[in-house]
């Protein structure tokens, strides 16, 4: 598990780029709210998920909202 995502956060997507060096995570929290973190993976950090945004306290209602958000929020997603 990624920091920054508790354990009790259930991953529904990580979609990454094509350099498998940047991901997104689509999570559920046990309240059925929704959010998004961005993760980075680089040599220096032995290939560990990194967060590199604070996008993981916003609140959205469903899925495809926090999607949707994730897409304008990140430019390498779109």
């Amino acid at each position: 598990m990624t920091s920054r995502i508790p354990r009790d956060w259930t991953i529904l997507e990580s979609p990454e780029n094509e350099q498998h060096d940047r991901c997104v995570d689509i999570f559920r929290r046990p309240d059925g709210t929704f959010g998004f973190e961005e993760f980075r993976r680089d040599v220096e950090d032995r290939g560990r998920w990194t967060p590199v945004s604070y996008f993981s306290g916003t609140v959205f209602a469903s899925k495809d909202a926090a999607f949707e958000a994730a897409r304008k929020a990140v430019a390498w997603l779109d």
